[in-house]
């Protein structure tokens, strides 16, 4: 497909869903407020704006969270530093060389994936948890089928609040788990999407990113960069920059 064929166009009969399930009432008041603005700007570039429902929205944290770590747990159980990637040095015999490679070569977060992975396809818990999830994750794919027969595209938060600083949540991984709850369903879905910036949050003196997030139906990516850059055109905020990143060169 031609990506760039219509970049330039604009957004009149094009219909953006905004899903209620998405406006939660625990998201951030300055990310609502941003995500509003947003959704006022693209409809006065033409777009129809209509609210849709995503009811499946709810499981979506819990689905990924088990199918991905399953899939974690199957693939990288390769990587045992025989045939490629990372190898621990002078091992003792081969046991020595898989413990050490894993446990030298894989971050704290890979580990905690693979342990839960294991955990989730093991003999007594794969039906109760594994299965599950796909059933849901099925559930969620028809959701935004069935959306997608009213609406163009999705329009949405990126996530519930704004970027949190460096390092912030690190040692809560349920807290950084939870603020992917609006960019994971498209995993799930296999549908595209895309993120760009639509402000910022004050936060204790500090700016923090604030992301709009863009769905749109499988293979669909030339309609997304085009509501994305018409969004972009019309607005200054994908040239402002927090100030941490006030010094870095221009691109």
């Amino acid at each position: 497909p031609d990506y760039v064929a219509n970049l330039g166009n604009d957004l009149r009969g094009i219909r953006l869903g905004v899903p209620k399930e998405y406006m939660i009432e625990g998201i951030d008041p300055q990310v609502r407020a941003a995500i509003e603005a947003a959704v006022k700007q693209l409809n006065s570039l033409g777009a129809e704006i209509i609210e849709v429902s995503l009811p499946s929205t709810e499981y979506a944290v819990a689905v990924y969270y088990i199918i991905a770590t399953a899939e974690a747990s199957a693939n990288l159980a390769r990587f045992d530093g025989v045939r490629y990637g990372y190898r621990a040095d002078n091992p003792k015999d081969v046991l020595d060389l898989y413990g050490r490679t894993r446990e030298e070569g894989f971050g704290p977060e890979v580990k905690r994936r693979i342990i839960l992975g294991t955990y989730v396809l093991s003999s007594g818990y794969y039906d109760a948890y594994y299965l599950r999830a796909q059933k849901v994750r099925e559930l969620i794919r028809r959701d935004f089928a069935s959306v997608f027969e009213k609406v163009d595209a999705l329009i949405s938060p990126t996530s519930p609040i704004a970027a949190f600083k460096l390092g912030e949540r690190v040692a809560d991984p349920l807290q950084m788990y939870l603020a992917d709850i609006f960019t994971i369903a498209a995993n799930l879905a296999g549908i595209c999407g895309i993120s760009i910036p639509c402000g910022f949050a004050e936060l204790d003196g500090d700016r923090l990113p604030i992301g709009l997030q863009l769905l749109g139906k499988p293979l669909d990516e030339a309609r997304i960069l085009q509501i994305a850059r018409a969004y972009e055109q019309s607005t200054d905020c994908h040239k402002a920059r927090p100030p941490i990143a006030s010094n870095l060169p221009k691109p």
